[in-house]
């Protein structure tokens, strides 16, 4: 979890309370900060008021500790075949000892040497060691795990109601990266993926029957597989996680198929034999019964080793199957029900709204014509 801010300072105090927040969550373990606060730091204050009365600028001051601790270059020696270049700085076993600052003296505009101690005083404070920087603003990246048995959805949501409570400033944003942010990627774009799946299985449907009401038809099947899957889910204690998601989306084709038998053959029965809607899918339930069972057991005895396996991995693979057979079980319960009763409703308003309005244009030509 990264806080970013263009005030340092700010952003310092705030992410040592996220940080502390976070660490009282339960839910949380090994919460740490790349924010390294503790390095030691030398402050000089320069008493303006006491320097004028000697006559030292602040410029001399700074000029002074520039040639004792800053290195520079005072001059160059040339020789006959090389050149040396002469360095100002006081003796290095003075720049380790942060006392050596009130043995030090400043000139003034008179002459004088006045002693630094004078005019300044001096205090130790702590600083950051390093700032982090993310998209050119100051950051700080707030790490942790998880506890067992909680998920990073959990984690994520727990983070979130953390930093309302504390109430941080607007100019502080808090974003996740990482994992945490991977796993809001993916479940950002997985309803777009179900929808655009569910468009593209009601097109082929409609090209290969012809008819834009019976895929609805096919297409009721699958609430009856979502709800399945996620009360299996909630039965055996496991997330809804991006495997998981994977297993709804496999139900998707495998449920649709027993729709697609029973349809498949009640469209063909009265296309062929005149039967009516209600003799058509009786028939259809009857005859067809037998693969669907079949082939509905194979795919639900298939996925039962992801659920039953040991080992290392073993807990990834089993949203899946838990998913699949869960889907499998309640929506073969329920579609061999509900499936007649709504091809039957979607065949009489089909029939209905043909009626109503190819009616009209007959009684309408009949009059014209006498």
């Amino acid at each position: 979890y990264t806080l970013q801010d263009v005030d340092f300072a700010e952003l310092n105090t705030w992410s040592n309370k996220m940080t502390e927040k976070m660490r009282s969550l339960p839910q949380l373990a090994d919460v740490t900060s790349d924010l390294l606060d503790n390095a030691p730091q030398l402050k000089m204050t320069i008493n303006r008021d006491q320097a004028s009365r000697f006559g030292i600028s602040p410029q001399a001051i700074d000029d002074t500790l520039n040639d004792a601790f800053g290195q520079r270059q005072v001059s160059t020696i040339y020789k006959r075949y090389n050149q040396h270049h002469v360095v100002l700085e006081v003796d290095p076993r003075y720049q380790e000892d942060p006392t050596s600052l009130e043995k030090i003296f400043v000139k003034s505009n008179t002459g004088r040497q006045v002693p630094l101690a004078s005019v300044a005083r001096f205090s130790t404070t702590n600083t950051a060691l390093s700032v982090n920087h993310q998209g050119q603003f100051p950051a700080v990246t707030i790490s942790f795990n998880l506890r067992p048995g909680v998920s990073l959805g959990d984690a994520t949501e727990l983070i979130n109601g953390a930093a309302r409570e504390l109430g941080m400033p607007s100019s502080i944003q808090g974003s996740f990266q990482g994992t945490a942010q991977l796993f809001q990627a993916s479940l950002a774009t997985l309803p777009l993926l179900i929808g655009a799946a569910l468009v593209v299985v009601y097109i082929v449907l409609g090209v290969l029957y012809e008819s834009l009401i019976h895929p609805l038809t096919i297409l009721s099947t699958l609430p009856s597989a979502g709800l399945g899957a996620l009360l299996a889910l909630l039965v055996t204690g496991k997330d809804l996680s991006l495997v998981a998601f994977i297993g709804i989306i496999l139900l998707m084709g495998i449920v649709k198929k027993n729709a697609i038998l029973m349809i498949d053959f009640a469209i063909d029965a009265e296309r062929r034999d005149d039967l009516t809607p209600e003799e058509a899918i009786y028939q259809a339930c009857v005859v067809r019964f037998r693969p669907i069972m079949m082939t509905t057991l194979a795919a639900m005895f298939g996925a039962v080793p992801l659920i039953i396996a040991t080992g290392t991995g073993a807990e990834l693979r089993q949203p899946l199957g838990i998913s699949v057979v869960g889907g499998l079980i309640v929506s073969q319960i329920l579609t061999l029900f509900t499936t007649p009763v709504i091809y039957l409703t979607f065949e009489h308003l089909r029939q209905w709204t043909r009626r109503h309005f190819h009616a009209r244009p007959a009684t309408a030509s009949a009059a014209g014509v006498s």
